[in-house]
């Protein structure tokens, strides 16, 4: 008679998954377990309690690693965090729409250590001039490369077009690797460059920008 189902053989993945499913098969073989040779050093073979105990002192050194890596960005998020808390109390105490453009730039430069800042505004501030200050109409040219990146409202991080660091930076335009662009509402945008060309990169979080984005939207509707 025709055997219908014939046996293959069996592979090492057989036993593998054996194995696996079976996790206390060694236990009712114990000379079995003696004999294993277990992958650590070259040529070399051990216990399976050794063997064991060695992986889980690995998995906890790799864990011990990623709780310090997650212990450090909290701290480094509670440091920005009371960073841009200062800031906004800082715009909170401005006595004019002047003094909150000049308390955004200096906070900005001084206390999150940035390398340039720059306000883009839509409107003049009367009586107010400054070199970091950029001021154009909504419907002026200069504004033309901007228009997909104020219809998407959110921060833009990296490397920018020519177009716009240059309008922004001026001839400090060459100096500046890398940058952010936050949109501030109706009101224009904030611009801040580095020399770093990682200090800033399209992966970044962006959290932290839309507060600071927020702040400076109120504070500058206080004296409109």
């Amino acid at each position: 008679m025709t055997d219908l189902h014939p046996r293959r053989e069996i592979d090492a993945n057989d036993v593998a998954g054996f194995l696996r499913r079976h996790p206390e098969f060694l236990a009712d073989f114990p000379d079995l377990a003696m004999n294993l040779k277990l992958p650590r050093e070259q040529g070399a073979s051990t216990s399976l309690a050794s063997y064991q105990l060695e992986v889980l002192r690995d998995k906890t050194r790799a864990l011990t690693r990623r709780l310090q890596e997650l212990i450090e960005v909290a701290q480094e998020n509670e440091q920005l965090m009371a960073r841009v808390h200062g800031f906004t109390l800082s715009l909170m105490r401005a006595g004019s729409l002047g003094d909150t453009l000049s308390r955004v730039v200096a906070t900005l430069t001084e206390d999150f250590h940035t390398d340039f800042v720059r306000m883009a505004l839509f409107r003049s501030v009367e009586g107010f001039h400054a070199d970091w200050l950029r001021v154009a109409a909504r419907d002026a040219n200069e504004w033309g490369t901007f228009a997909e990146f104020f219809s998407k409202r959110e921060p833009l991080c990296g490397r920018i077009n020519t177009d716009k660091i240059e309008f922004l930076f001026g001839q400090h335009a060459p100096q500046v690797r890398s940058a952010v662009l936050i949109p501030i509402r109706d009101r224009g945008l904030l611009a801040i460059g580095s020399h770093d060309p990682n200090r800033f990169h399209p992966g970044m979080g962006t959290m932290f920008l839309k507060l600071i984005a927020d702040s400076v939207d109120v504070a500058l509707g206080r004296f409109e």
